[in-house]
C-alpha cells in the first residue's frame, strides 16, 4: 500500500530550493534585523542606499512572506528606475525571479531571469551572471528540459572558474546534484552534494541556502534507498532553515520527511511531520503547502485505519487543489480517495475517485505530449530559421563583399584621380613659383642695371663738374685775383669787384657740394661708415636740428654698388625727416651682422598718416622701395601723427671683403 502515497509533484516540489543559491549580493540581509531595516527605510532618502534597503528587506520576507517580498521588490523596481541606478535594476530581477519561483510561477521566474541575465551582460558583471544562468537552469529543471538545465549549469561552471571565484563552488556543485539527480544519477548527485557541503564549510559566508543542500543530499539518499542518510540529512536541512528562518524551505523538508516515514512504515512519525507542515502552511498562508500537508494527513491517517479522519482530510486538500489548480495534487488526492472509499465499501465512489485521477492523469500526458510536439515544432521552427538566416547572413556577405570592392575601387579610383589632381595642381604652382621668381629676377636685374646706371650717371656728372667746370671756375679766379693788383679801381668798384669773387666762391663750393652728393669721395675713399658719419655731420652742421649717427659692422666693405645704394637709402631718409617732420633729434643707424644689414632711422617729429597721405604712392618712397628691393630687403615703416617716425629695414648683402 506504501506505493499510493508518492504523489507526482514530489520531486519537483524540491526544485525551488535551489533557486537563487548563488547570490553574490546582500546575502548580509540575513544577519539583518527586519526591524532596524524598517527603522531604517523610514528616514532614508530617495537614493541607492535605500534601493539596497529594500533589496534586503525582500530577501528576508521571502522565505516568510511572499506578498511582502513582492511589495518591497516592486519599490526596489521603481526606485531603481527612477534612479537610473542599474545594480538595483539587477538586483529586482534576482529576487522576482526567486520569488515567482518560490509562488509557483515558474513561467515569470524565467522571463525575469532572462532579463536579469541580459541586464548583468550590460553591466560586465560576472557575478550577476553566474546567479541568473543558474536560475535559468533550475527553471529548465521544473520544466523537466534536462539536457537544457545541464548546459547552464555547465555555463555556470565555466564562468566560475574563468573569474576562479572558488567560494562560488560550493552553490555550483549543488546545481550539479540536482542535474544528475534529475537524470537518474543519484550516486553522483549525492557525490556533488557532499562536495557542495564540504566546500561551504571553508567559504560560510558565500552560501546562505545550504538547507537547501541538505534537502536535496537527503533526496538522493532516499532515492539510492539509504534512508538512514536520508533521515539525518533531512534532519539538518530543517536544522539550517530553522537557523535561517528559511520557512519555506522548512515547510517542504517536512513533506519530504513526511514521503520517508511512510516508505519505511513510521505512521505515527508521518503524521506529527505532516501537522508540523499544515501549522507551518497556514502560518505561510500557501496554498500548496497546505494541499500537500492535508494530503499527507489523510495519508498517515490511512495507514493508521483513521478512514473517517483521512476522508475529512483528502476532501479539504482536493477543495484546495481545484481552487488553485494544483493538478499534481489533485491528481494524488482522488487517487488517495479511491484507496479509501474502497477500504470503507464505497466501490462506486471508489470508482469516480479512480476515474478522476486517471482523467487528470491523461490530462497531463496530453498537456505534456502537447508541449514537447510545441517543443519539437518550436525547434525546427527555429532551426529552420537559423538556417535562413544563415542563408540570408550568407547573402548578405557575399553582397558586402561585392560592394566592398565596389567601393573600394571607387575610392581607389578617386584617390587617383585626386593624386593626379594634387599632382597637376602642384606642377602648375611650381611653375607659377617659377614664373614670379624669374619675374622678380627680371625686375631685380633690372632694377640693378637701372641703379647701375643712374650711379654711373652722377658719377660721371659729378668728374665733369669736378674736374671741368670746378677747373674752370678756379681759372677764372685766379686770373680775376691778378687782375685786381694790376687795375686801377674807383671804391664802388672795387666793392663790385669783391663782390664778384665772392659770387664766384660761393658757386665753386656750391658746385663742390653738389658733385660730392652725387658722388662722395670719402665713400670710394674711405668706406660706406665714414662716407655716412660726414654725411650726417654735414647735414646737421649749423642746424636746429641733431643728428645722432651709429655705425657697426661697417669695417669690412661691401661691394661698391651695395655700399652705394646702402648710402643712398639712408641719404633719401635723413633728407625726408629733415624736410618734412619738423624733428629736433634724428637717429640713423646702420647695423651689419655677417650677411645681415639692417638701417634704421628715426625721428621725435610731427609723425603722418600714412594712408591719408598716400605715402606709399609718393616718388620718394618708391624709390627707396627699389633700393631696398635691389637689395632683397623688407622696410617697415611705423609713424603716429605727433608722436614722430620710425622705418627699419633688413637687408642680405654679399660677403665681398
Amino acid at each position: 500500500m506504501h506505493g499510493i502515497y508518492y504523489f507526482t509533484g514530489m520531486k519537483r516540489s524540491f526544485i525551488l530550493l535551489a533557486l537563487a543559491l548563488l547570490s553574490g549580493i546582500g546575502l548580509q540581509a540575513q544577519s539583518l534585523n527586519k526591524d532596524s531595516l524598517l527603522l531604517q527605510l523610514g528616514s532614508q532618502s530617495e537614493d541607492s542606499n535605500k534601493a539596497k534597503t529594500l533589496y534586503h528587506l525582500s530577501m528576508i520576507y521571502e522565505k516568510s512572506d511572499l506578498d511582502s517580498a513582492s511589495l518591497y521588490l516592486e519599490k526596489l523596481r521603481s526606485l531603481s528606475q527612477q534612479l537610473n541606478y542599474l545594480r538595483g535594476q539587477y538586483l529586482y530581477y534576482e529576487r522576482k525571479t526567486v520569488v515567482s519561483f518560490t509562488n509557483g510561477d515558474f513561467t515569470l521566474a524565467m522571463e525575469e531571469a532572462r532579463k536579469g541575465l541580459e541586464l548583468a551582460k550590460q553591466m560586465n558583471n560576472a557575478g550577476f551572471e553566474i546567479v541568473m544562468l543558474n536560475n535559468i537552469a533550475i527553471c529548465y529543471e521544473y520544466t523537466g528540459k534536462f539536457q537544457e538545465q545541464l548546459d547552464y549549469t555547465l555555463r555556470v561552471k565555466k564562468k566560475i572558474e574563468d573569474t576562479k571565484d572558488s567560494a562560488k563552488m560550493s552553490g555550483l556543485y549543488h546545481g550539479l546534484s540536482n542535474v544528475y539527480s534529475n537524470l537518474g544519477q543519484n550516486r553522483k548527485s549525492v557525490d556533488c552534494a557532499l562536495f557542495s557541503i564540504e566546500l561551504y564549510e571553508k567559504y560560510k559566508k558565500t552560501n546562505h541556502y545550504i538547507n537547501r543542500v541538505y534537502a536535496g543530499l537527503g533526496q538522493s539518499y532516499e532515492a539510492l534507498g539509504i534512508t538512514d542518510s536520508a533521515e539525518i540529512a533531512y534532519s539538518k536541512g530543517i536544522t539550517e532553515s530553522i537557523r535561517l528562518n528559511d520557512r519555506f524551505a522548512e515547510g517542504t523538508l517536512y513533506k519530504f520527511v513526511t514521503h520517508l516515514y511512510a516508505a519505511l512504515g513510521k505512521y505515527n512519525e508521518m503524521l506529527d511531520m505532516a501537522n508540523r507542515g499544515l501549522r507551518l502552511a497556514k502560518e505561510l498562508k500557501s496554498r500548496h503547502l497546505e494541499a500537500s500537508a492535508l494530503y499527507n494527513i489523510a495519508a498517515a491517517s490511512f495507514y493508521n485505519n483513521q478512514n473517517a479522519t483521512a476522508k475529512q482530510y483528502i476532501h479539504q486538500a482536493i477543495r484546495i487543489a481545484e481552487e488553485d489548480s494544483l493538478r499534481a495534487n489533485l491528481q494524488d488526492s482522488y487517487k488517495l480517495l479511491s484507496y479509501i472509499e474502497a477500504k470503507n465499501g464505497n466501490h462506486q465512489s471508489a470508482a469516480f475517485a479512480i476515474g478522476k485521477a486517471d482523467s487528470l492523469q491523461q490530462a497531463s500526458l496530453n498537456e505534456e505530449v502537447a508541449n514537447s510536439a510545441a517543443d519539437l515544432e518550436k525547434k525546427y521552427e527555429t532551426e529552420k530559421k537559423e538556417a535562413q538566416i544563415a542563408l540570408q547572413a550568407a547573402s548578405i556577405k557575399q553582397k558586402n563583399i561585392i560592394n566592398y570592392i565596389l567601393i573600394g575601387s571607387a575610392i581607389g579610383l578617386l584617390v587617383i584621380i585626386i593624386l593626379i589632381y594634387l599632382n597637376y595642381r602642384n606642377k602648375q604652382q611650381l611653375q607659377q613659383q617659377r614664373i614670379g621668381e624669374l619675374e622678380t629676377e627680371k625686375q631685380l636685374l633690372a632694377t640693378q642695371s637701372l641703379l647701375k646706371g643712374q650711379e654711373d650717371e652722377r658719377s660721371r656728372l659729378a668728374k665733369d663738374l669736378h674736374d671741368g667746370l670746378g677747373g674752370l671756375l678756379s681759372g677764372v679766379k685766379l686770373q680775376l685775383g691778378a687782375m685786381k693788383g694790376n687795375v686801377i679801381l674807383t671804391e664802388e668798384n672795387s666793392r663790385s669787384f669783391n663782390n664778384a669773387l665772392s659770387k664766384l666762391d660761393e658757386s665753386i663750393s656750391e658746385m663742390r657740394r653738389v658733385a660730392h652728393n652725387m658722388m662722395p669721395e670719402a665713400l670710394i675713399n674711405l668706406g660706406l661708415q665714414q662716407a655716412l658719419q660726414d654725411y650726417c655731420d654735414g647735414l646737421s652742421e649749423s642746424q636746429s636740428f641733431q643728428i645722432n649717427g651709429e655705425f657697426h659692422g661697417l669695417e669690412q666693405r661691401m661691394h661698391p654698388s651695395e655700399e652705394v645704394v646702402v648710402y643712398r637709402i639712408v641719404q633719401e631718409l635723413l633728407n625726408n625727416a629733415v624736410k618734412h617732420s619738423g624733428a629736433t633729434v634724428i637717429l640713423a643707424q646702420v647695423m651689419r651682422q655677417e650677411n645681415k644689414l639692417t638701417i634704421t632711422v628715426e625721428d621725435n617729429g610731427k609723425g603722418f598718416n600714412k594712408e591719408q597721405l598716400n605715402f606709399y604712392d609718393s616718388a620718394g618712397f618708391r624709390n627707396i622701395q627699389s633700393r631696398v628691393n635691389y637689395l632683397r630687403g623688407q622696410i617697415d615703416i611705423q609713424s603716429v601723427p605727433g608722436k614722430g617716425t620710425a622705418i627699419y629695414i633688413e637687408c642680405i648683402i654679399e660677403n665681398n671683403g
